[in-house]
Protein backbone atom coordinates (compact mmCIF):
# COMPACT_ATOMS: atom_id res chain seq x y z
CA UNK A 1 0.00 0.00 0.00
CA UNK A 2 1.13 3.30 -1.08
CA UNK A 3 2.01 6.41 1.54
CA UNK A 4 -1.38 8.02 0.14
CA UNK A 5 -3.40 5.01 0.16
CA UNK A 6 -1.90 4.71 3.95
CA UNK A 7 -2.73 8.22 4.92
CA UNK A 8 -6.30 8.27 3.42
CA UNK A 9 -7.50 4.91 4.84
CA UNK A 10 -5.93 4.98 8.48
CA UNK A 11 -6.06 8.80 9.27
CA UNK A 12 -9.24 10.26 8.55
CA UNK A 13 -11.46 11.11 10.96
CA UNK A 14 -15.04 10.04 10.60
CA UNK A 15 -17.80 12.92 9.61
CA UNK A 16 -19.69 13.63 13.02
CA UNK A 17 -23.18 13.56 13.43
CA UNK A 18 -25.97 11.95 15.49
CA UNK A 19 -27.07 8.15 15.21
CA UNK A 20 -29.81 6.00 16.74
CA UNK A 21 -29.87 2.10 17.84
CA UNK A 22 -27.08 2.90 20.65
CA UNK A 23 -26.49 1.59 23.62
CA UNK A 24 -24.95 4.09 26.27
CA UNK A 25 -24.37 3.56 29.69
CA UNK A 26 -22.70 5.73 32.60
CA UNK A 27 -19.78 4.81 34.06
CA UNK A 28 -17.64 6.58 37.17
CA UNK A 29 -14.50 6.61 37.72
CA UNK A 30 -11.56 3.89 37.10
CA UNK A 31 -13.28 2.01 39.38
CA UNK A 32 -16.35 1.35 37.21
CA UNK A 33 -14.72 1.76 33.72
CA UNK A 34 -11.30 -0.53 33.65
CA UNK A 35 -13.02 -3.59 35.00
CA UNK A 36 -15.51 -2.60 31.93
CA UNK A 37 -12.82 -2.11 29.60
CA UNK A 38 -10.82 -5.53 30.40
CA UNK A 39 -13.22 -7.44 30.06
CA UNK A 40 -13.85 -6.03 26.81
CA UNK A 41 -10.68 -6.65 25.93
CA UNK A 42 -10.49 -9.87 27.15
CA UNK A 43 -13.39 -10.94 24.49
CA UNK A 44 -11.96 -9.09 21.84
CA UNK A 45 -10.91 -11.42 18.63
CA UNK A 46 -9.62 -8.95 15.79
CA UNK A 47 -8.51 -5.93 17.41
CA UNK A 48 -8.24 -3.33 20.37
CA UNK A 49 -7.72 -0.24 19.81
CA UNK A 50 -6.65 2.68 22.75
CA UNK A 51 -5.65 5.91 23.03
CA UNK A 52 -5.28 7.72 26.12
CA UNK A 53 -3.11 11.35 27.61
CA UNK A 54 -1.58 9.53 30.21
CA UNK A 55 -0.92 5.58 31.17
CA UNK A 56 0.21 5.13 34.36
CA UNK A 57 2.73 2.18 36.00
CA UNK A 58 0.47 1.82 38.91
CA UNK A 59 -1.77 -1.08 39.89
CA UNK A 60 -5.26 -0.28 38.01
CA UNK A 61 -2.91 0.46 35.20
CA UNK A 62 -0.42 -2.43 35.37
CA UNK A 63 -3.73 -4.80 35.49
CA UNK A 64 -5.21 -2.96 32.02
CA UNK A 65 -1.78 -3.68 29.96
CA UNK A 66 -2.13 -7.30 31.35
CA UNK A 67 -5.76 -7.80 29.81
CA UNK A 68 -3.59 -5.85 26.48
CA UNK A 69 -0.93 -7.97 26.15
CA UNK A 70 -2.72 -11.25 26.48
CA UNK A 71 -4.89 -10.09 23.94
CA UNK A 72 -2.29 -10.15 22.19
CA UNK A 73 -0.57 -13.37 23.22
CA UNK A 74 -3.57 -14.57 21.59
CA UNK A 75 -3.63 -13.14 18.25
CA UNK A 76 -5.75 -9.97 18.80
CA UNK A 77 -4.26 -6.68 17.14
CA UNK A 78 -3.37 -4.99 20.03
CA UNK A 79 -2.39 -1.00 19.14
CA UNK A 80 -1.89 1.65 21.91
CA UNK A 81 -1.71 5.53 21.78
CA UNK A 82 -0.16 7.28 24.42
CA UNK A 83 0.76 11.08 24.55
CA UNK A 84 4.35 12.28 24.87
CA UNK A 85 3.34 14.85 27.50
CA UNK A 86 0.58 13.57 29.97
CA UNK A 87 3.03 10.09 30.12
CA UNK A 88 5.99 11.95 29.89
CA UNK A 89 7.03 10.70 33.59
CA UNK A 90 6.45 6.94 33.25
CA UNK A 91 6.64 6.13 29.38
CA UNK A 92 9.89 4.78 30.00
CA UNK A 93 8.37 2.16 32.15
CA UNK A 94 5.34 1.79 29.91
CA UNK A 95 7.86 0.88 27.43
CA UNK A 96 8.58 -1.94 29.28
CA UNK A 97 5.41 -3.08 29.88
CA UNK A 98 4.67 -3.47 26.77
CA UNK A 99 8.24 -4.73 25.41
CA UNK A 100 8.43 -7.44 23.49
CA UNK A 101 4.45 -8.53 24.56
CA UNK A 102 3.01 -7.67 20.64
CA UNK A 103 1.25 -4.59 21.54
CA UNK A 104 2.09 -1.76 19.36
CA UNK A 105 2.60 0.98 21.21
CA UNK A 106 2.91 4.57 19.47
CA UNK A 107 3.23 7.81 21.30
CA UNK A 108 1.85 11.22 20.04
CA UNK A 109 4.26 13.81 19.92
CA UNK A 110 6.71 12.70 21.95
CA UNK A 111 9.32 14.47 23.55
CA UNK A 112 12.37 13.04 23.86
CA UNK A 113 14.56 15.48 22.46
CA UNK A 114 15.80 19.02 23.90
CA UNK A 115 14.80 20.40 20.69
CA UNK A 116 11.04 19.10 20.47
CA UNK A 117 10.23 21.76 23.10
CA UNK A 118 10.85 24.11 20.74
CA UNK A 119 8.31 23.23 18.57
CA UNK A 120 4.88 25.08 18.75
CA UNK A 121 3.14 22.20 17.57
CA UNK A 122 4.22 20.25 20.82
CA UNK A 123 1.75 22.31 22.77
CA UNK A 124 -1.39 20.15 21.05
CA UNK A 125 -1.19 17.17 22.44
CA UNK A 126 -3.82 13.91 22.27
CA UNK A 127 -5.89 14.47 25.35
CA UNK A 128 -8.63 11.61 24.03
CA UNK A 129 -9.60 9.00 26.64
CA UNK A 130 -11.30 6.18 24.27
CA UNK A 131 -10.91 2.45 24.08
CA UNK A 132 -12.65 0.04 21.22
CA UNK A 133 -13.23 -3.42 20.55
CA UNK A 134 -13.89 -5.20 17.33
CA UNK A 135 -15.95 -2.12 16.41
CA UNK A 136 -18.44 -3.41 18.49
CA UNK A 137 -17.67 -2.15 22.25
CA UNK A 138 -16.34 1.36 22.63
CA UNK A 139 -15.28 3.45 25.64
CA UNK A 140 -15.44 7.14 25.94
CA UNK A 141 -14.58 9.77 28.89
CA UNK A 142 -12.18 11.46 31.14
CA UNK A 143 -10.33 8.88 32.57
CA UNK A 144 -6.94 7.94 32.22
CA UNK A 145 -5.22 4.93 32.62
CA UNK A 146 -4.20 5.54 36.12
CA UNK A 147 -5.70 4.90 39.68
CA UNK A 148 -8.61 6.99 40.79
CA UNK A 149 -7.22 7.83 44.22
CA UNK A 150 -3.10 8.67 42.38
CA UNK A 151 -2.34 11.71 41.61
CA UNK A 152 0.82 12.21 39.31
CA UNK A 153 1.44 15.48 41.36
CA UNK A 154 0.12 15.14 44.72
CA UNK A 155 0.60 11.67 45.10
CA UNK A 156 -2.48 8.99 47.02
CA UNK A 157 -5.21 10.00 48.21
CA UNK A 158 -7.97 8.58 50.27
CA UNK A 159 -10.99 9.62 48.05
CA UNK A 160 -11.25 8.63 44.03
CA UNK A 161 -11.00 11.73 41.75
CA UNK A 162 -14.64 12.48 40.70
CA UNK A 163 -14.56 11.46 36.54
CA UNK A 164 -16.57 9.55 34.34
CA UNK A 165 -16.58 7.92 30.97
CA UNK A 166 -19.48 5.78 28.92
CA UNK A 167 -19.79 2.55 27.42
CA UNK A 168 -21.12 2.41 23.81
CA UNK A 169 -22.27 -0.35 21.61
CA UNK A 170 -24.19 0.04 18.88
CA UNK A 171 -23.14 2.14 15.03
CA UNK A 172 -21.37 4.76 17.27
CA UNK A 173 -18.99 2.21 18.64
CA UNK A 174 -17.58 2.25 14.78
CA UNK A 175 -16.48 5.69 15.09
CA UNK A 176 -14.70 5.54 17.60
CA UNK A 177 -12.98 2.83 16.27
CA UNK A 178 -12.22 5.17 13.38
CA UNK A 179 -10.63 7.70 15.38
CA UNK A 180 -8.72 5.38 17.87
CA UNK A 181 -7.25 4.27 14.63
CA UNK A 182 -6.36 7.59 12.84
CA UNK A 183 -4.94 8.70 16.46
CA UNK A 184 -2.35 5.76 16.60
CA UNK A 185 -1.88 6.15 12.61
CA UNK A 186 -0.90 9.54 12.80
CA UNK A 187 1.63 9.23 15.57
CA UNK A 188 3.47 6.37 13.61
CA UNK A 189 3.03 8.19 10.26
CA UNK A 190 5.22 11.00 11.87
CA UNK A 191 8.24 9.01 12.85
CA UNK A 192 7.82 8.06 9.40
CA UNK A 193 7.17 11.59 7.94
CA UNK A 194 10.52 12.13 5.97
CA UNK A 195 9.32 8.39 3.87
CA UNK A 196 6.05 9.84 3.82
CA UNK A 197 6.58 13.24 2.29
CA UNK A 198 9.04 11.88 -0.33
CA UNK A 199 6.67 9.15 -1.60
CA UNK A 200 4.29 12.31 -2.01
CA UNK A 201 6.60 14.26 -3.99
CA UNK A 202 7.08 11.42 -6.33
CA UNK A 203 4.60 10.91 -7.31
CA UNK A 204 2.88 11.84 -10.53
CA UNK A 205 0.78 14.58 -9.60
CA UNK A 206 2.04 15.92 -6.15
CA UNK A 207 0.14 18.88 -5.65
CA UNK A 208 -3.48 17.60 -6.55
CA UNK A 209 -2.75 14.49 -4.79
CA UNK A 210 -1.79 16.72 -1.51
CA UNK A 211 -4.76 18.88 -1.70
CA UNK A 212 -7.27 15.58 -2.09
CA UNK A 213 -5.33 14.13 0.92
CA UNK A 214 -6.16 17.13 2.78
CA UNK A 215 -9.41 17.77 2.13
CA UNK A 216 -10.22 14.32 2.88
CA UNK A 217 -8.77 14.83 6.49
CA UNK A 218 -10.49 17.82 7.11
CA UNK A 219 -13.55 15.42 6.60
CA UNK A 220 -17.46 17.16 6.58
CA UNK A 221 -18.46 20.18 9.11
CA UNK A 222 -21.30 18.95 11.17
CA UNK A 223 -24.02 22.08 11.67
CA UNK A 224 -24.78 23.29 15.11
CA UNK A 225 -27.97 22.67 14.46
CA UNK A 226 -27.60 18.75 13.93
CA UNK A 227 -25.80 18.67 17.35
CA UNK A 228 -27.97 20.57 19.95
CA UNK A 229 -31.63 20.80 18.19
CA UNK A 230 -34.52 19.34 18.30
CA UNK A 231 -33.91 15.08 18.98
CA UNK A 232 -33.96 12.96 15.75
CA UNK A 233 -36.30 10.05 16.58
CA UNK A 234 -35.06 7.03 17.92
CA UNK A 235 -33.77 4.68 20.04
CA UNK A 236 -30.60 6.27 22.19
CA UNK A 237 -29.61 8.80 19.33
CA UNK A 238 -26.07 9.92 19.95
CA UNK A 239 -22.92 11.33 18.15
CA UNK A 240 -19.29 11.30 18.58
CA UNK A 241 -17.60 14.66 18.91
CA UNK A 242 -13.74 15.17 17.71
CA UNK A 243 -12.12 18.74 18.21
CA UNK A 244 -9.62 17.53 15.66
CA UNK A 245 -6.78 20.73 14.52
CA UNK A 246 -7.00 19.16 10.69
CA UNK A 247 -10.65 19.64 10.93
CA UNK A 248 -13.37 20.26 13.57
CA UNK A 249 -11.42 22.88 15.45
CA UNK A 250 -14.38 24.07 17.41
CA UNK A 251 -17.42 21.39 17.28
CA UNK A 252 -17.65 20.10 20.71
CA UNK A 253 -17.30 24.42 21.79
CA UNK A 254 -20.25 24.83 19.51
CA UNK A 255 -22.20 21.94 20.84
CA UNK A 256 -21.99 23.69 23.95
CA UNK A 257 -23.02 26.86 23.04
CA UNK A 258 -25.92 25.55 21.32
CA UNK A 259 -27.53 23.72 23.60
CA UNK A 260 -27.38 26.11 26.90
CA UNK A 261 -28.61 28.65 24.31
CA UNK A 262 -31.72 26.52 24.08
CA UNK A 263 -32.19 25.37 27.66
CA UNK A 264 -35.35 26.11 28.77
CA UNK A 265 -34.93 25.09 32.72
CA UNK A 266 -31.89 23.80 33.65
CA UNK A 267 -27.79 23.54 32.73
CA UNK A 268 -25.48 21.27 35.16
CA UNK A 269 -22.16 21.53 33.69
CA UNK A 270 -19.08 20.06 35.55
CA UNK A 271 -15.44 21.11 34.92
CA UNK A 272 -12.22 21.15 36.39
CA UNK A 273 -10.54 23.45 34.06
CA UNK A 274 -12.73 26.61 33.03
CA UNK A 275 -12.01 29.58 31.58
CA UNK A 276 -14.46 29.74 28.43
CA UNK A 277 -14.35 32.18 26.07
CA UNK A 278 -16.88 35.28 25.15
CA UNK A 279 -19.59 33.30 23.57
CA UNK A 280 -19.90 30.62 25.84
CA UNK A 281 -19.81 32.55 28.88
CA UNK A 282 -22.28 34.68 27.02
CA UNK A 283 -24.41 31.79 26.66
CA UNK A 284 -24.41 31.14 30.64
CA UNK A 285 -25.11 34.58 31.39
CA UNK A 286 -28.11 34.67 28.53
CA UNK A 287 -29.53 31.62 29.76
CA UNK A 288 -29.16 32.82 33.87
CA UNK A 289 -30.93 35.81 32.84
CA UNK A 290 -33.91 34.23 31.43
CA UNK A 291 -34.48 31.86 33.98
CA UNK A 292 -32.60 28.66 33.56
CA UNK A 293 -31.29 27.07 36.34
CA UNK A 294 -27.39 27.66 35.51
CA UNK A 295 -25.21 25.13 38.09
CA UNK A 296 -21.53 24.94 37.64
CA UNK A 297 -19.14 22.39 39.28
CA UNK A 298 -15.91 23.45 39.64
CA UNK A 299 -12.35 22.45 41.44
CA UNK A 300 -12.39 22.76 45.37
CA UNK A 301 -9.71 20.80 45.67
CA UNK A 302 -6.98 22.58 43.30
CA UNK A 303 -4.38 20.64 41.75
CA UNK A 304 -3.02 23.21 39.80
CA UNK A 305 -3.34 26.79 41.13
CA UNK A 306 -3.18 28.98 37.74
CA UNK A 307 -6.18 26.82 36.41
CA UNK A 308 -8.03 27.97 39.89
CA UNK A 309 -6.96 31.81 39.54
CA UNK A 310 -8.16 31.72 35.94
CA UNK A 311 -11.93 29.72 36.64
CA UNK A 312 -11.95 32.45 39.98
CA UNK A 313 -11.45 35.44 37.49
CA UNK A 314 -14.74 35.12 36.11
CA UNK A 315 -16.60 34.16 39.62
CA UNK A 316 -17.72 37.92 39.39
CA UNK A 317 -19.24 38.26 36.25
CA UNK A 318 -20.62 35.09 36.29
CA UNK A 319 -22.36 35.01 39.80
CA UNK A 320 -23.85 38.83 38.78
CA UNK A 321 -25.79 37.27 35.91
CA UNK A 322 -27.32 34.45 38.38
CA UNK A 323 -25.28 31.79 37.50
CA UNK A 324 -24.66 29.93 40.50
CA UNK A 325 -20.98 28.00 41.08
CA UNK A 326 -20.35 25.32 43.29
CA UNK A 327 -16.70 23.83 44.29
CA UNK A 328 -16.31 20.41 45.43
CA UNK A 329 -14.30 19.82 47.95
CA UNK A 330 -13.71 15.93 48.85
CA UNK A 331 -11.54 14.73 46.21
CA UNK A 332 -10.21 16.04 43.26
CA UNK A 333 -12.88 17.06 40.65
CA UNK A 334 -11.61 15.48 36.71
CA UNK A 335 -15.05 15.28 35.39
CA UNK A 336 -15.57 16.82 32.40
CA UNK A 337 -19.72 16.33 31.30
CA UNK A 338 -23.03 18.64 31.22
CA UNK A 339 -26.65 17.66 30.92
CA UNK A 340 -28.79 20.22 30.06
CA UNK A 341 -33.00 20.08 30.20
CA UNK A 342 -33.10 16.40 30.63
CA UNK A 343 -32.77 15.78 27.08
CA UNK A 344 -29.22 16.49 25.98
CA UNK A 345 -25.78 15.02 28.10
CA UNK A 346 -22.35 14.66 26.92
CA UNK A 347 -19.15 12.87 28.45
CA UNK A 348 -15.87 13.29 27.51
CA UNK A 349 -12.90 14.85 27.58
CA UNK A 350 -12.66 18.17 26.65
CA UNK A 351 -12.11 21.10 29.24
CA UNK A 352 -14.04 24.56 28.93
CA UNK A 353 -10.98 25.95 28.84
CA UNK A 354 -8.33 27.34 25.95
CA UNK A 355 -6.40 24.02 25.76
CA UNK A 356 -9.33 22.13 25.15
CA UNK A 357 -11.29 24.46 23.05
CA UNK A 358 -8.54 25.32 20.50
CA UNK A 359 -5.27 23.47 20.71
CA UNK A 360 -5.59 19.47 22.58
CA UNK A 361 -7.43 17.06 20.64
CA UNK A 362 -10.81 16.01 22.22
CA UNK A 363 -13.04 13.33 22.04
CA UNK A 364 -16.65 13.62 23.43
CA UNK A 365 -20.30 11.78 23.21
CA UNK A 366 -23.13 13.71 23.14
CA UNK A 367 -26.11 11.94 23.85
CA UNK A 368 -29.84 13.21 23.24
CA UNK A 369 -31.75 10.72 25.42
CA UNK A 370 -34.48 11.34 28.35
CA UNK A 371 -33.07 8.32 30.60
CA UNK A 372 -29.22 8.60 29.94
CA UNK A 373 -29.24 12.47 30.81
CA UNK A 374 -31.38 11.61 33.94
CA UNK A 375 -28.84 9.27 35.47
CA UNK A 376 -26.35 11.73 34.63
CA UNK A 377 -28.13 14.34 36.40
CA UNK A 378 -28.73 12.22 39.38
CA UNK A 379 -24.98 11.35 39.61
CA UNK A 380 -23.73 15.31 39.40
CA UNK A 381 -26.80 16.30 42.00
CA UNK A 382 -24.94 13.82 44.25
CA UNK A 383 -21.81 15.92 44.06
CA UNK A 384 -23.79 19.09 44.05
CA UNK A 385 -24.62 18.19 47.61
CA UNK A 386 -21.18 17.27 48.67
CA UNK A 387 -19.53 20.74 47.43
CA UNK A 388 -19.41 24.31 48.64
CA UNK A 389 -21.49 27.18 46.66
CA UNK A 390 -19.49 30.32 46.15
CA UNK A 391 -21.45 33.49 47.88
CA UNK A 392 -21.02 36.21 49.44
CA UNK A 393 -18.79 39.29 48.63
CA UNK A 394 -16.25 38.97 45.88
CA UNK A 395 -12.65 38.24 47.15
CA UNK A 396 -11.44 41.48 44.93
CA UNK A 397 -13.12 44.43 43.32
CA UNK A 398 -12.04 47.83 41.99
CA UNK A 399 -8.72 47.48 40.39
CA UNK A 400 -7.61 44.20 42.03
CA UNK A 401 -10.52 42.32 40.17
CA UNK A 402 -9.44 43.88 36.91
CA UNK A 403 -5.87 43.37 37.45
CA UNK A 404 -6.06 39.97 37.93
CA UNK A 405 -8.83 39.04 35.46
CA UNK A 406 -6.30 41.64 33.15
CA UNK A 407 -2.94 39.14 34.00
CA UNK A 408 -5.55 36.13 33.32
CA UNK A 409 -6.45 37.26 29.98
CA UNK A 410 -3.04 38.45 28.94
CA UNK A 411 -1.49 34.56 29.95
CA UNK A 412 -4.15 32.65 28.27
CA UNK A 413 -3.77 34.64 25.19
CA UNK A 414 0.19 34.58 24.88
CA UNK A 415 0.13 30.36 25.18
CA UNK A 416 -2.53 30.47 22.46
CA UNK A 417 -0.53 33.24 20.66
CA UNK A 418 2.83 30.48 20.96
CA UNK A 419 1.00 27.77 19.85
CA UNK A 420 -0.48 29.36 16.84
CA UNK A 421 -3.95 30.77 17.78
CA UNK A 422 -4.86 33.92 16.34
CA UNK A 423 -7.74 36.22 17.12
CA UNK A 424 -10.02 36.87 19.99
CA UNK A 425 -11.10 33.93 22.15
Amino acid sequence: MSALDRLRSWTVVPAQGFVGGNQVELLEGGDELFPRMSSAIAAAQREVWLATYIFHDDTAATMLAVALKEAAGRGVAVHVVVDGFGTIKTLGRVRALFADSGVKLEVFRPLDRWYAWLQPGQLRRLHHKLCVCDEQVAFVGGINIIDDRHDMNHGWTDAPRLDYAVQVRGPLAMQVHATARAMWARAHLWRDWRDEVKALARSARPVKKAMSMVRELRGVKLPAESATGAAPEGPMRAAFLVRDNLRQRRIIERSYVEAIRRARHSVDLAVPYFYPGRSFRRALRNAARRGVNVRLLLQGKVDYRIAALAARALYDELRANGVRIYEYTPAFLHAKVAVVDDSWATVGSSNIDPLSLLLNLEANVVVRDREFSLALRARLQQAFELSVEVVGMPERTGWRLWLHRGVVAWAANLYLRIAGITGRY
